[in-house]
């Protein structure tokens, strides 16, 4: 006789994100303030996928639609679900309003969208240890200072949540604050939202009243402890936010030296949290990496530099003061000192970039030279072009972009004005100084400068047409 199924109903996570921030001091909703790299949302809402549920309810208010629009690509893979708390009235209203719009019964893992510290482990952990039933996790605090404590009862669960003005002394001494994260039934925690009334002095329905009736009515709630305090910091604040930004990056930072990476003075090094870097790189003190980033192995980053949304291979040095956006630069290439790679920028293999050289919407061959304060915009530069100090492509009509060519091997002489659309031929050269306005042929050379005139016996002439003293002549 085969057994019968038992369904499981889904896990939703319910994230509250309706708050104003008006500690803030900002007319940008709280959620999407930014700590290392995402929104404060975001991570929340990388969490919740992490921890495996099935889709999100996200109850927002203050300027709803910035955010709606904020995630809109799809900051996750989860389907999300908006749902408006058009007047702030506390947790208990949010999380009613996101349990009217759901279809059928589940186990809603609650969160809040300004606590950006949060794993996504811990909450697959708490999860797991939860099973169907209720749970409230608990921060352990060295100075709990003004924080509402969570006492236990007997066995380990809630017994109640007090505010710290109605402590007695015995439970001002309990560490154990609530972290602001809970796992409920759907069906179970309705009927408690539903009797919740304003009894504070902002008139809000708060979401630890429901807890509390709930546990008065014999149901148990487990605590779950969390594993790192600061994943209940909470955002009210910009020196909130500074904290976690600061804590999120050296998360990052510790995850990258244990797969292998050197970083120097990870207190001094911003790496947000998509960048990926190989094994062996070096990271030196006063690096900024952002955004998509993909670093290879071996390739060492010194001071100062700036890496947006960039590729860089195996084996690259990127000089100090580098600034690099939206760029790719293959294996065993040399960038900088004080270069800078804007979008569209492609170095190929074994490529030099000296300092005070900028490359825009250009793609350099493999081994292609530019030592020293040039510009290269709009160009195909063939392999092993070397280019010389002060060579500027001049792309830009006054109304439009051309685009220049230079073919292999070719060699740029220095102080060369490249006027597009112009194409330099493989093998070719250009004499320094020359301004080129015409092509220039396979193995040519291209010279377009006054011929030079000696004035002999000019100094001379000159300084005696100076007067002997110091005064001016009549």
């Amino acid at each position: 006789m085969s057994g019968t199924k038992v369904h499981k109903p889904p896990t939703i996570a319910v994230v509250l994100a309706a708050g104003r921030g008006t500690r803030m001091r900002s007319s940008r909703p709280k959620v999407l303030h930014r700590a290392a790299g995402r929104p404060l949302l975001g991570w929340v809402l990388r969490a919740a996928a992490a921890a495996g549920c099935e889709k999100v309810v996200v109850v927002v208010g203050h300027e709803s639609q910035k955010v709606r629009g904020a995630f809109s690509g799809g900051e996750t893979e989860l389907e999300i679900l908006w749902v408006e708390q058009a007047e702030q009235k506390g947790t208990g209203d949010a999380l009613a309003r996101a349990v009217a719009v759901l279809d059928s019964p589940a186990r809603l893992l609650v969160l809040s969208g300004d606590v950006p510290l949060v794993r996504g482990e811990t909450l697959g952990a708490m999860l797991a240890e939860t099973g169907e039933g209720w749970a409230l996790a608990v921060a352990d605090l060295e100075e709990p200072g003004s924080l509402g404590r969570v006492i236990a009862s007997g066995d380990g669960g809630l017994k109640r949540i007090v505010e710290a003005a109605d402590a007695e002394p015995d439970e001002l001494a309990v560490r154990a604050v609530n972290a602001g994260i809970y796992v409920v039934p759907s069906a179970g925690i309705g009927p408690y939202l539903s009797r919740l009334r304003p009894g504070n002095a902002q008139g809000e329905l708060y979401l630890t009243d429901a807890f509390g009736d709930a546990v008065e009515a014999g149901v148990g709630v487990r605590l779950f402890s969390l594993p790192d305090p600061d994943e209940a910091l909470g955002v009210n604040d910009r020196s909130d936010l500074a904290r976690a930004h600061r804590a999120l990056l050296d998360r990052k930072c510790g995850q990258l030296m244990a797969a292998g990476v050197t970083i120097l003075e990870p207190a001094r090094t911003v790496i947000e949290a998509d960048v990926e870097i190989g094994a062996d790189s070096e990271i030196h003190p006063g690096v900024t990496i952002l955004g998509s980033t993909v670093v290879g192995s071996d390739t060492t980053v010194h001071s100062g530099a700036v890496i947006q949304d960039s590729r860089i291979g195996t084996g690259v040095e990127i000089g100090p003061m580098t600034v690099l956006e939206e760029a790719t630069i293959e294996d065993d290439c040399r960038v900088g000192p004080y270069a800078r790679l804007r979008p569209g920028a492609h170095l190929g293999s074994g490529s030099r970039i000296g300092n005070f050289v900028e490359i825009k919407n250009a793609t350099l061959g493999k081994g292609v030279k530019a030592g020293h304060l040039s510009y290269l915009g709009d160009a195909q530069i063939g392999d092993r072009a070397n280019i010389g100090a002060g060579t500027v492509t001049c792309n830009y009509d006054g109304k439009e972009k051309h685009r220049t060519e230079i073919g292999e091997a070719a060699f740029i002489g220095s102080d060369t004005m490249l006027v597009a659309p112009v194409r330099v031929g493989e093998g070719a050269t250009t004499a320094a100084g020359s301004v080129i306005t015409q092509d220039v042929p396979d193995g040519g050379l291209g010279v377009s400068r006054a011929r030079q005139r000696n004035v002999e016996g000019w100094v001379e002439r000159r300084d005696r047409g100076q007067p002997k003293s110091g005064g001016s002549k009549n």
